[in-house]
């Protein structure tokens, strides 16, 4: 495995009007703009892994993004021998397809929009609230099935590392990464095998590190390519793997 590549970006301007500086980007050089890189997201996060072996012992709570970013959290959950937590945060889809979407919305509802794209869509205010609102209703059912509607822990100033199986546009990241930062999150580290790289340069001035071992350019991208076995994960295959290190930490 060759060693990762770590990029400190300059100060730059996220977009409301001040300077801010960026997180650290940690990629793999070897792997830069390289498709089917990966077996599947086990393999891909017992790669990942090995990247964070330098937060051994530090007191971090571990989240991952259902249902993709599961099974990749879990390879580091079980390297590290630390708790993982879901974070239920959705895309809000458009009204005529599951497949795009115009923002995401956070466990408390708060929703990010993507006002690009917005203004170029034929949506009324009354349609973007209804598509907001099944989303929130799809978003309390998971709740329910997947966390037992237990409550998010207050972090009070501990760091948070969020996974997922990549970064497409970054909108379900960036609501979780909004909805840790009201729970009192200290550092914010994103760590997901693959992604966009426009993305993962909007997404530097929120987070402390990002870890993303296949970046990736173009003018498109799908988080599939990296993968040479990639399917839809069921709500039973995640509540087995939570269940499975359930029993790893009751050992």
């Amino acid at each position: 495995m060759s060693l990762p590549g770590r990029v400190s970006p300059p100060r730059c301007r996220p977009g409301r009007g001040f300077y801010s500086p960026m997180g650290n980007l940690i990629e793999d050089p070897a792997l830069r703009d390289r498709l089917h890189v990966f077996v599947d997201r086990t393999s891909a996060g017992q790669q990942l892994a090995a990247h964070l072996s330098g937060y051994r012992g530090q007191e971090i709570h571990l989240f991952a993004i259902p249902a993709g970013g599961v099974p990749v959290a879990a390879e580091i959950a079980r390297a590290r021998l630390i708790p993982l937590d879901l974070i239920i945060v959705r895309k809000i889809q458009l009204p005529w397809t599951t497949e795009a979407g115009f923002g995401a919305l956070d466990p408390a509802g708060q929703a990010i929009l993507n006002e690009d794209l917005l203004r170029r869509l034929p949506l009324s205010p009354k349609e973007i609230e209804g598509q907001i609102q099944k989303t929130a209703a799809v978003i309390q059912q998971r709740e329910e099935r997947l966390r037992g509607g237990k409550p998010y822990a207050r972090l009070n100033g501990q760091a948070a590392l969020v996974v997922d199986d990549g970064l497409a546009s970054g909108y379900t990241m960036r609501a979780a990464l909004q909805f840790l930062k009201t729970q009192g999150a200290g550092r914010l580290i994103v760590a997901v095998p693959t992604g966009s790289e426009r993305t993962i340069w909007e997404l530097l001035p929120l987070v402390d590190e990002l870890y993303c071992l296949n970046v990736r350019g173009g003018f498109s991208f799908a988080v599939a390519d990296a993968y040479e076995n990639w399917y839809d994960l069921t709500e039973g295959e995640v509540l087995e793997i939570m269940e499975s290190l359930a029993k790893q930490d009751s050992i």
